[in-house]
């Protein structure tokens, strides 16, 4: 079966190859491009498709046929050759050159035309020797004429002499008849016109456009254009004519995408979500596999309410001595045995900075120990602490410590409670007090007995035998162990060895301490432990969980670049910005690094000092919060933003000393959370603007006016007060104030005075003031300062954001009814 190459049958059929393939589409051919090859039954379907259209196609023979014709003639007169060249040279040599330049450019013409017909020797014959003609199936019909022209040029002084530049020239499609007066052009360009003007055009190929497409939840505006097959430019088009303003690289989201989509006629459908790289895959437990496990307890409560001594009573240990000022800057988490079962306790601390540590210590624990003071009641962290816990859906049981105080009062810390909603058992309610006693040991075995009673009736259970999922309790920096973390393990068991992530840090478990200090190789349900391995001071509240080496890798970094991406784009500023930064100029900055000790305190700190932002003059702006000892890159960061160095908890080393000394940055060190938020609001204060009042000095009237020549002086008689040289004062015509400014000269006679009291008479000149009148008096006033700190300007600043609620409001309601 022959085998046809669809460039040979557009050839063929005097098409376009573009044709041939579109043809073979339609009749459901397979061919991918123009060296495609095709059998009988495809040409039969092309030249059909061609002549149903009229087209005329040339077939292969009498092309072939048409070639030969030419070349037949110098055949027959072969035998006539030498007696016709010894006529030419004998009579006439120009005619005999001119007769073998025709014979010349007839044989060529039969070369070309049958450029696969396999026949040079019409060519070979030209070069005027008697020479047989050879067959050279490969040689196409210019081989044959740069064979002519090698053979005329050198054996012939008639024939050409620029044969082979012209055969090079007819090779280009240039003239070859420079040097033959008699000769045409081109036989090549003749064709080409020729087919030019009687060929077919090929047709236009109409773009096949989807009619249904799928998109995700955004997608660019190029990349729709290329989903429906049109340009970019016709999608911008239409989304211009829809009110949208977009670029091609834009993204739009898919309700805009549908509706553009929608004009072209094409349907969209959304996409899936795509899967979160930084996402944790879940892991489903079978009930079988459910063990139960110690129940997690936190006890909460107000400032000096005796949390930590109660939790030292517990314990046994003596946590209380090591901390400042007797306030916990930290949440602890220990583990203690009961009856033969285990207990873990969370202390959280119990300063209203800490509000952020508490309400996570809320969400991981099970059980809430409410302690209360038997001689104090109810306080406000007392009443945070208990919206903490009911908003995590955690059961509380209420500890009245301090029962052996002489002012202790059990049932009215009871009263106090019921207005909260935590209603005793012995009033019919279903919260369980306890009256406790740490300093002497009282009702700590009930206080224990109940939690453990609580977590019966809860029946909590973990899967200890998978991987291990958990929360970072704590986490600081050690100088000599690096970023250390404490994790509360709450499913699974964690081993030394497992591949970790925890929010934007990952790393190998080197290393497992538990509460007493000792080192563990596994930590099962319910059981804080302290690890080392993480490449970074994990925040305080990530997720901890085992994955494997890679997986953990990609999800943290899948989380730093986020982190990245959102930073950037709240970093963009909008012209709305613009105009509100530009509203705004007047606002300082007080910037601050923040360095402590552990990840809790600095969370603590920042919340804190961001609350003092509650004005329009002067605001808190944190540069910088990190874990461990002030070093010397903090100090340049706080030179470079000309910022205030607060360490909770640590000490900068010798060169940041040294270097803070160099660039003049002060670094404030603190162990009470107090002093460092009170020492921050009196330097907001200080940064504030100074607030003015006026007072009154006196008050003068204008009896005569004086005219000098280098001055106008007002002839005055002091009313009452007084009137100082350096007085701003204000002239009053008629009860009306005419002008404002300051005195130039007060005199008394022909004397300089700087004050007139009441009942003197004195001569006064005013800076750019001449049009004195008798009778105008002058208001001698002053404008003096008046201390303001950080919390009367934000009580200010909130009375004014008020009105303009209330105003707004009231606009808002005006335009209601109309």
């Amino acid at each position: 079966m022959s085998k046809y190459r669809v460039y040979e049958l557009a050839k063929e059929f005097n098409t376009d190859s573009k044709v041939i393939l579109d043809i073979l589409k339609r009749n459901k051919f397979k061919a991918a491009n123009n060296f495609s090859s095709v059998g009988e039954e495809e040409r039969t379907a092309i030249k059909n498709s061609l002549s149903n259209k009229g087209a005329k196609p040339q077939a292969k023979a009498p092309a072939a046929s048409a070639a030969q014709k030419p070349a037949a003639k110098p055949a027959e007169k072969r035998a006539e050759k030498p007696q016709a060249g010894k006529q030419n040279h004998g009579n006439n040599g120009s005619n005999g050159r001119t007769e073998r330049n025709e014979r010349n450019e007839r044989r060529s013409d039969a070369g070309r035309n049958n450029g696969n017909g396999n026949n040079n020797g019409g060519n070979r014959a030209a070069s005027g020797s008697n020479r047989p003609s050879h067959s050279n199936g490969g040689n196409s019909g210019n081989n044959g004429g740069n064979r002519n022209s090698n053979g005329g040029g050198n054996n012939n002084r008639g024939g050409n002499r620029n044969d082979r530049r012209n055969s090079s020239r007819n090779e280009r499609g240039g003239r070859n008849d420079r040097n033959n007066r008699f000769g045409s052009k081109n036989d090549r360009n003749r064709r080409g016109r020729n087919n030019k003007r009687g060929g077919q055009q090929a047709p236009k190929v109409e773009i096949a456009h989807p009619k249904h497409i799928k998109l995700p939840e955004t997608i660019a505006v190029k990349d729709l254009a290329s989903k429906m097959s049109y340009t970019a430019a016709e999608v911008v088009k239409k989304l211009f004519m829809m009110g949208v303003m977009a670029t091609i690289n834009q993204e739009i989201d898919f309700d805009t995408a549908a509706l553009v989509a929608s004009e072209f006629g094409v349907t969209c459908e959304e996409l899936p979500p795509e899967v979160d790289p930084t996402e944790i895959p879940e892991i489903e437990d079978d009930p079988k596999t459910l063990k139960l496990r110690p129940p997690v307890v936190t006890v909460m409560g107000h400032v000096d309410h005796g949390k930590t001594s109660l939790l030292d009573c517990i314990r046994n240990t003596h946590v209380q001595t090591h901390e400042a000022g007797g306030i916990t800057q930290h949440i602890g988490a220990y583990q203690v045995n009961c009856k033969g079962k285990k207990i873990v306790f969370l202390d959280t601390p119990g300063h209203e900075a800490f509000t952020a540590m508490r309400a996570r210590g809320a969400q991981i624990t099970d059980i809430a120990i409410l302690v209360v003071a038997a001689d104090d009641g109810v306080m406000p962290q007392t009443i945070e602490a208990i919206h903490h816990a009911k908003s995590a859906g955690v059961p509380i049981i209420v500890a009245i410590n301090k029962i052996d105080k002489p002012g202790a009062n059990p049932d009215r810390v009871k009263q106090e409670l019921m207005e909260q909603g935590l209603v005793p058992e012995e009033y019919g309610g279903d919260t369980i007090m306890v009256p406790v006693s740490a300093k002497k040991q009282i009702g700590i075995d009930d206080l224990l007995e109940m939690v453990l009673l609580v977590a019966e009736v809860k029946e909590l259970k973990a899967n200890p035998n998978r991987d291990a999922r958990g929360v970072i309790v704590e986490a600081k920096l050690d100088k000599g162990r690096g970023p250390v973390a404490t994790v509360l393990v709450q499913n699974g068991t964690l081993r030394i060895g497992d591949s970790v992530v925890c929010g934007t840090t990952y790393g190998k478990v080197r290393a497992m301490v538990n509460d007493r200090g000792e080192n563990v190789k596994k930590a099962g349900p319910s059981v804080p432990v302290e690890i080392l391995g993480l490449n970074d001071v994990p925040e305080a509240g990530d997720i901890l969980a085992v994955l494997e080496e890679k997986q953990a890798r990609s999800i943290a970094e899948a989380r730093i670049e986020r982190q990245r991406n959102n930073l950037i784009k709240s970093k963009k500023v909008s012209l709305d910005d613009l105009f509100h930064q530009i509203q705004e100029g007047d606002i300082k900055d007080l910037n601050i690094v923040i360095k402590a000790d552990v990840q809790g305190s600095v969370e603590a700190l920042s919340s804190s000092l961001l609350k003092l932002n509650k004005n329009d003059e002067v605001r808190v702006s944190i540069v910088h919060s990190g874990v461990g000892a002030v070093n010397e890159s903090d100090v340049m960061l706080a030179s470079a933003s000309n910022a205030l160095i607060i360490a909770f908890n640590v000490r900068p080393d010798a060169n940041a000393r040294k270097l803070a000394d160099t660039e003049n940055i002060d670094i404030r060190t603190y162990r009470v959370i107090y002093d460092a938020i009170n020492d921050v609001k009196d330097a907001m204060s200080g940064m504030l603007k100074p607030k003015y009042k006026e007072v009154i000095q006196g008050r003068v009237e204008i009896r005569q006016v004086m005219k000098f020549s280098k001055a106008l002086v007002a002839g005055s008689y002091v009313l009452e007060g007084k009137i100082c040289n350096n007085s701003k004062i204000r002239i009053i015509r008629d009860n009306i104030e005419i002008f404002d400014g300051e005195i130039d000269s007060l005199r008394r006679f022909k004397d300089e005075v700087k004050e007139v009291n009441a009942g003197y008479e004195c001569g006064i000149s005013i800076v750019d003031f001449r049009d004195f009148k008798e009778g105008d008096i002058i208001e001698a006033y002053t404008m003096e300062e008046i201390a303001t700190t950080i919390a009367d300007a934000n009580k200010a600043a909130a009375k004014k954001r008020e009105e303009e609620a209330k105003a707004a409001a009231a606009k808002a309601k005006e335009n209601a009814k109309d």
